[in-house]
């Protein structure tokens, strides 16, 4: 392993903000940055050898490469963790203008949603993995929601109860129990689970999200994160009775304006079932 990647890994364990799955991925993507930083021609850094010029040739070759804002926006965060462990915040500009870079795009007619099959669930070993992708698929759940989650408790007869601690932000939330399909998916996972989560007695939650991304990994089952846009625009058709914008419906443009009141409606119910608490991010999901 290089000088760099070693260094930046031991200043991740040393330093473990955020959550299992926000250091995780700060961990991957200084990984990621530091083997460009290699492609770049610098091969002798170490963590503590960060400057501006770095920072400038990253940014170059990332929007050389195309990538969307958002994507350029989560490295640069990582940068800027970088420098303030070493203490050099100077190193990057406080603002991605200074880079160029521009706004997020949150609203896309392209659509993102995947659909859980039969076939996914078999090449599987691990039945609480196999139980957490199904309860995503099911109720639009995060990745780390269908882990956590308590099916036994959270199960209220016609809704489903999220606990804040097992929640993105801290926020509880309900989601309705609406088919029979999903009743299925919820006895199943008590059943599986008795009193407890999906996290198997034996294991702490890291160790069981570990376990979920290799099975998912090993089993060819990417993109998971299209469950949740699947269920958006499932229950967009069921809310409104047309199809979603990114699943071919008409766009918010060509709407009548009482058809616009019932999209305003169904987004503010979608947002509200993911967890986001707003309605402009379900343009993600559902498009616009």
């Amino acid at each position: 392993m290089r000088n760099l990647n070693f260094e930046l890994k031991q200043l991740c364990h040393r330093n473990r903000d955020g959550s299992f799955a926000t250091q995780r991925d700060r961990e991957r993507v200084l990984a990621l940055i530091a083997n460009q930083l290699h492609e770049l021609g610098y091969r002798h850094m170490v963590a503590a050898s960060l400057k501006s010029k770095h920072v400038e040739r990253l940014v170059g070759r990332w929007q050389a490469e195309g990538l969307v804002a958002g994507t350029i926006k989560n490295r640069m965060a990582e940068l800027r963790w970088w420098a303030e462990k070493i203490d050099k915040q100077k190193v990057v500009a406080c603002d991605n203008v200074h880079y160029g870079i521009g706004k997020r795009q949150y609203v896309s007619n392209v659509s993102k949603a995947r659909e859980l099959t039969s076939g996914d669930l078999s090449r599987l070993s691990d039945p609480y993995t196999r139980m957490a992708l199904q309860l995503q698929a099911a109720f639009g759940l995060r990745r780390a929601e269908s882990i956590k989650i308590r099916p036994g408790w959270a199960d209220r007869g016609d809704r489903l109860v999220l606990k804040d601690t097992w929640t993105k932000g801290g926020r509880a939330r309900d989601i309705p129990i609406r088919n029979e399909a999903q009743r299925r998916v919820l006895d199943e996972a008590k059943r599986l689970a008795g009193r407890g989560s999906l996290i198997p007695a034996d294991k702490r939650y890291v160790e069981q999200l570990r376990r979920f991304e290799y099975q998912c990994e090993k089993a060819g089952i990417h993109r998971m994160h299209g469950h949740r846009h699947q269920y958006a625009q499932t229950r967009y058709r069921e809310l409104t009775g047309w199809a979603a914008p990114a699943a071919g419906g008409p766009r918010s443009k060509d709407l009548t304006p009482a058809q616009r009141a019932i999209d305003q409606e169904a987004r503010l119910t979608i947002s509200l079932e993911l967890g986001h608490f707003r309605s402009q991010i379900v343009g993600v999901y559902v498009g616009r």
